[in-house]
């Protein structure tokens, strides 16, 4: 299959699709995807019933294959992408991956490779964060820059780093892991990670939400909507519809939350000189909310020379097609 793509025509090569693959813990969905970022043809497996890697592999590759097949496309793909919990992009392997029963252990899974040998594509994989920095790259908010961060706000907080148009892996791969710095230094929250303040612990929906339960436990007595749910755990779009209504502890913590995230942007924006910091996620379309504190906590701690000159602004592609596009953007 690889050497037909080798002798297409130019007139060929305008036609060539990408596959993009998002690979969660339960399920992997992954479609057939164009130049523009329209997702033409789309398809799922599970990711959860296998018991080896091989085999998920050869179901998704059988898959894959199927799709391609059905919409007469075998000679117009260039590649595969794929985004992966714990993916190393340097080697094409997934290990330590918590959620996932046939890669937890430390012993890595050649994805790429055993794609590659069932669907005979060329094939790259890295983590999700990394796979949203080559999405916003290729097709929205960042086409045209050489230099950006992607912050990725959901249940937790993921960072891909682009520099003079590379995103930034590391030695090991894992590079870009901003959602582990230490934003809070001394009694900071405990990390699933095993580390104590973390940014990811403050900064995402699940520090959102943590924040708010603090907030109203230092203060029961306090009147806001929040406190008028007790049947389940408050989320963060409770917090946000609360600000929207105008409460002031809602307010207040999406205050709180900006003031931490804009800190570390601070220092962020020090390490690489970015043009700009892309946010994408649910806790993103908090919108003034969060965006007004993290822009005025960059300016208070950014170094001088960078005062004014680094744009936040939000990611551009839909939520719900976004880990498939991101993906496939490694593969063109």
């Amino acid at each position: 299959m690889s050497n037909n793509i080798l002798k297409l025509t130019k007139k060929d090569m305008d036609k060539l699709y990408v596959i993009g693959v998002d690979m969660g813990g339960t399920n992997t969905a992954f479609g057939i995807v164009d130049r523009r970022g329209d997702i033409l043809f789309r398809d799922a497996i599970s990711t959860a019933e296998y018991t080896t890697g091989k085999d998920y592999v050869d179901a998704l590759g059988e898959a894959i294959n199927n799709l391609i097949a059905r919409n007469n496309l075998e000679n117009q793909i260039k590649g595969i992408g794929m985004g992966v919990p714990n993916g190393n992009m340097n080697d094409g392997t997934i290990a330590n991956a918590a959620n996932i029963s046939w890669a937890k252990s430390p012993e890595p899974v050649q994805l790429t490779k055993l794609l590659e040998e069932k669907t005979g594509f060329p094939s790259k994989l890295t983590n999700d964060a990394n796979a949203a920095a080559m999405g916003e790259m290729e097709y929205g908010s960042a086409k045209g820059m050489k230099d950006f961060i992607v912050i990725t706000l959901g249940t937790g907080l993921g960072g891909g780093v682009v520099s003079n148009g590379q995103l930034i892996v590391g030695r090991e791969g894992f590079a870009g892991e901003l959602g582990h710095v230490t934003a809070v230094r001394h009694n900071g929250r405990s990390c699933g990670c095993g580390r104590v303040g973390c940014l990811e612990t403050y900064a995402s929906a699940t520090g959102v939400a943590r924040t708010a339960r603090e907030f109203l436990e230092l203060n029961p007595q306090r009147k806001s909507l929040l406190s008028n749910i007790t049947t389940r755990p408050i989320n963060s779009k409770d917090i946000f519809e609360a600000a929207v209504a105008g409460d002031e502890l809602a307010i207040e913590i999406f205050e709180f939350t900006g003031r931490i995230l804009g800190e570390a942007f601070a220092d962020f924006i020090a390490f690489t000189g970015p043009e700009a910091i892309i946010l994408f996620g649910g806790l993103a379309r908090a919108d003034k909310f969060l965006i007004e504190p993290i822009k005025k906590a960059i300016e208070d701690n950014v170094l001088n020379m960078y005062k004014g000159k680094v744009a936040i602004i939000l990611s551009e592609l839909n939520d719900a097609e976004a880990a498939i596009l991101g993906a496939s953007a490694l593969a063109w």
